[in-house]
């Protein structure tokens, strides 16, 4: 049983940055592709951002296309969400998931029910 442990979260203003990072109990280099899902109230559960097991391809949504950076560290076995530019639009739940499955980091981006293991989750919120 994987166990997935985000942090970083907190408050930003507008125009500020926050760094999430994602550290899973065990070893998940080229056995795990991990993702980066967010929440906000009253709204489904959606992908921000995926990368695979190795690290070579990672997919962005469309809403933080240019803002955020996925990254894994193999070495320290960490994850992380760079996210720039915040607008009070990425204030959410950000929840760390993995998967093994193979296939696109696009596709498990968008399939929130098909991950495997879930973290609980940091919050971001993003007001002036």
């Amino acid at each position: 049983q994987l166990q997935l442990v985000e942090s970083g979260g907190g408050s930003a203003q507008p125009g500020g940055s926050l760094r999430l990072s994602c550290a899973p109990s065990g070893y998940t280099y080229d056995v795990y592709a991990i993702g980066w899902f967010r929440q906000a109230p009253g709204k489904e559960r959606e992908g921000v951002s995926c990368i695979s097991r190795r690290g070579g391809f990672w997919y962005y949504a469309d809403s933080v296309k240019g803002r955020f950076t996925i990254s894994r560290d193999n070495a320290k076995n960490m994850v992380y969400l760079d996210m720039k530019i915040l607008t009070p639009e990425d204030t959410a739940v950000y929840y760390c998931a993995a998967d093994s499955a193979l296939r696109s980091v696009k596709d498990m981006c968008a399939d929130v029910s098909g991950m495997e293991y879930w973290g609980k989750g940091t919050p971001v919120t993003v007001s002036s």
